[in-house]
């Protein structure tokens, strides 16, 4: 349950940034690689 929290502000958080970040695409791209970073973990950790 914590953990679908925790995904859930995270989740959250990410959508505050890419409203702030207001076009500037150094930031999107910032913000883009920082999701597909944290997903590829997440895989990883459901295949173990």
């Amino acid at each position: 349950m914590k953990k679908n929290n925790d995904e859930t502000s995270l989740g959250l958080n990410q959508i505050f940034e890419i409203i702030n970040a207001k076009g500037d695409i150094g930031e999107l791209t910032e913000i883009v690689e920082q999701t597909n970073g944290s997903v590829g973990q997440d895989e990883q950790q459901q295949s173990e």
